[in-house]
């Protein structure tokens, strides 16, 4: 198998898997005062501190959960809760779109969707014109997108955002741990992240509150008040573990394997544009994360092509709407056709990433929109 899926998931790295497997080993409830308890309290601190070292931010401004969704679920709801408007983009990731819709359902003033460009980046105007005009609560902008991998220049909305007294959140699931995130400069209210995405175990995440943060917390499950009220439930002390030893990882290898990968995705696009004809990059022309590269190949469905290549895990949009009927909503928003969405797939690469894994994949992929076409054409002819 040729790994490129990084988005969906990207394989555990050996550091965490030995944390998980090391904690797992152990037994102990972090909020017990015994001994076994002190020492799951004590993996749990030892993972807060690595995570805040790889985001800039202190310890005590991180909240573990159960994964990104969560957490952009406690960051949109409780900001909601202060009373405004929610603004946020339309290519977003469905954990903060469907949440801005459900919350706002039945008050649609209370939502403004930003519009994007060709490239996935948010038109500002209209969130300016919301800033000026309404009261915001908050504003959510991912920081980079999930199937495209374009990234957002966040410094000048942030600014905008808190003159107007918004709060602002970044969904940097995609970001965290492939390139520098440093809080103290981004400015940010909230961040929400997942662990598996940067090389951690699936099933735990966290957000990030900025200390000072005017914000009713709103737990989506009440309970024995774990996580300073944020979050009840006896802690993942395993999955927090491996989560922490990612981070930790991950910020000692961040700049190089940025560079890298990056390499390693430049010559995948390379090889699929010079060997498939009517072959596009969605977004290359703007700063996009390292291994992140959305292929359009004119004219065949992007299941098909996947099917004729199984050797090759990659994805036809994102892996949160594998199988939905309807089209990227990102591709659409960029102005593609329904078509062009369902002709798209997002090759990911990640630390594991090799050049032999790149080089099998152009193959693979330049044979099988070949055999694909030459099917297609085979059946059209009376």
């Amino acid at each position: 198998m040729i790994y490129l899926d990084y988005n969906a998931t990207a394989p555990m790295r050996p550091e965490a898997l030995e944390a998980t497997l090391a904690a797992l080993k152990s037994v102990g409830n972090a909020s017990s005062m015994h001994y076994s308890g002190r020492d799951a309290a004590a993996k749990v601190d030892v993972a807060r501190r690595q995570l805040a070292e790889l985001l800039g931010c202190s310890p005590g401004e991180i909240i573990f959960t159960s994964g990104a969704t969560e957490a952009n679920n406690l960051a949109l709801r409780s900001a909601y809760a202060r009373g405004g408007v929610l603004a946020t983009t339309a290519v977003e990731h469905p954990a903060v779109l469907e949440t801005a819709r459900a919350l706002t359902a039945g008050k649609p003033d209370t939502l403004v969707v930003v519009p994007v460009d060709s490239n996935g980046i948010a038109e500002l105007e209209p969130l300016h014109e919301a800033l000026r005009t309404r009261e915001v609560a908050l504003v959510s902008v991912m920081l980079a997108n999930n199937e495209t991998g374009v990234l957002a220049d966040l410094a000048g909305l942030v600014t905008a955002a808190h003159e107007a007294g918004a709060l602002v959140h970044t969904d940097a699931t995609q970001c965290v741990g492939r390139l520098p995130v440093n809080l103290a400069d981004l400015d940010v209210d909230l961040l929400s992240l997942s662990a598996h995405k940067f090389g951690g175990p699936q099933g735990v995440g966290a957000l990030f509150v900025r200390r000072g943060t005017t914000l009713p917390y709103r737990p989506l499950m009440i309970g024995g008040g774990h996580e300073r009220g944020w979050r009840a439930g006896t802690l993942n002390v395993a999955g927090i573990a491996g989560l922490g030893a990612a981070a930790e990882a991950a910020r000692l290898k961040l700049r190089a394997e940025a560079v890298r990968i990056t390499e390693l995705r430049n010559r995948l696009e390379a090889g699929l544009l010079a060997h498939v004809p009517d072959c596009r990059i969605n977004g290359s022309s703007v700063p996009r994360l390292p291994g992140v590269t959305s292929v359009t190949f004119a004219g065949v469905q992007a299941d098909a092509v996947l099917a004729a290549m199984p050797h090759v895990a990659a994805s036809d949009g994102s892996a949160c709407s594998s199988g939905a009927p309807s089209p990227s909503h990102v591709l659409l928003a960029m102005g593609r056709t329904r078509d062009d969405a369902d002709a798209t797939i997002r090759f990911s690469l990640g630390y594991a990433t090799t050049e032999e894994d790149v080089e099998r994949a152009i193959k693979a992929a330049v044979g099988s929109v070949a055999q694909v076409r030459a099917l297609l054409a085979a059946t059209a002819e009376p």
